[in-house]
């Protein structure tokens, strides 16, 4: 037997970013959302097989061996629980490698899911119970257990599941550009080093953010005019000021540009010109097919829009002829788990 599963990508709604910690990692608030693009893992597994695993996918720049997040997960989740298997993992590979997308470490957890159904063995509730174990392949790995609209915070591992958004449509534009996230990273770095930002300076910003996402996301009013008079959105001209009294769903249609914005944009775009000009064509600002929101994923190089209809999303497909461009939807936490797996065969 073989399980398949849908593995799927996620964008951040927002990216802040604090100065490098002397552990050399970056603390950060961001929202996850995840999205209906995906790609498909099949997993096969045998208890009576020699213990191994192997992996081959349809796209070579994937990694068939332990630098594989499916594997390490794979490997790490056999060891957690004891349990001896051959296990046989296929990805077919539909998203962007190292896009921005979290497709390697959406890969990681439908490995889990597909070895859980095969093995009938409950890895899935040990590793949900346990965050730092997913957290030790990918510091993007934890949300996808969660699934839906997820605080991540720490380093991004820490999660925590929001309100779902209300599901809107999205244009995922997947340029040829590759953006290195260490080189990011280290932009960034010299950028706080430049503007006197350290790490101690920017804990409170980002843990009064984190505080004024779950406040808006639960519609805790109180909180968020809190979060607002104390300064925490008066790092860009943009987010100043009284903001929109919309929460969960409603925060999509009319205060998202508000609340959200990508540090990595500050340093990846200088790099990157044209990544900016592709976030303007998908944002089309004045217009009638205008984004609800545009921005950089992660470190890039994917973009994606927001739009509230199919239409708009594909205008913006139209927009960016030379570019690859995906058309989805976000995908709320209750179809994620619903969907994720697809069938069970021989």
């Amino acid at each position: 037997m073989s399980t398949a599963v849908r593995s799927h990508a996620k964008i951040n709604l927002g990216l802040f970013l604090g100065a490098p910690r002397s552990d050399g990692f970056h603390s950060l608030v961001t929202v996850y959302q995840t999205l209906e693009i995906h790609d498909m893992v099949t997993v096969t597994a045998n208890r009576a097989g020699p213990a191994a695993i192997r992996i081959s996918s349809n796209n070579p720049r994937v990694p068939t061996d332990e630098r594989n997040t499916a594997w390490r997960m794979i490997s790490l989740a056999l060891e957690q629980l004891g349990v001896s298997a051959e296990v046989e993992i296929h990805i077919d590979k539909r998203l962007p490698v190292q896009g921005g997308l979290g497709a390697g470490s959406g890969n990681a957890i439908a490995a889990l899911v597909g070895l859980e159904n095969e093995l009938n063995v409950p890895f899935r509730s040990l590793f949900t119970r346990r965050m730092e174990l997913p957290a030790r392949i990918g510091s993007d790995v934890p949300l996808f257990l969660i699934g839906g609209t997820v605080l991540g915070v720490d380093r991004g591992q820490e999660v925590y599941p929001l309100p779902d958004i209300e599901p809107v449509w999205c244009a995922v534009a997947v340029p040829e550009i590759g953006v290195s996230t260490p080189q990011a990273f280290r932009d960034w770095d010299a950028l706080c080093a430049a503007e006197g930002l350290t790490a101690q300076a920017s804990t409170d910003r980002l843990e009064k953010l984190s505080r004024a996402y779950a406040a808006a996301f639960s519609g805790d009013s109180g909180e968020v005019a809190k979060a607002g008079s104390s300064g925490v959105f008066s790092a860009r001209e943009d987010l100043a000021g009284p903001q929109e009294t919309t929460y969960g769903s409603g925060l999509v249609r009319t205060g998202i540009k508000s609340w959200f914005e990508n540090d990595f944009e500050r340093v990846v775009f200088p790099q990157h010109p044209s990544l900016a000009e592709i976030k303007q064509l998908l944002a089309a600002a004045g217009t009638p097919e205008a984004a609800l929101f545009a921005s950089l994923s992660g470190s890039g190089s994917a973009l994606f829009g927001l739009y509230l209809t199919r239409g708009d999303a594909e205008a913006a497909n139209h927009r960016l002829p030379s570019v690859n461009v995906q058309i989805t939807r976000t995908l709320p936490r209750a179809a994620y788990w619903d969907r994720m797996i697809v069938k069970d065969s021989c």
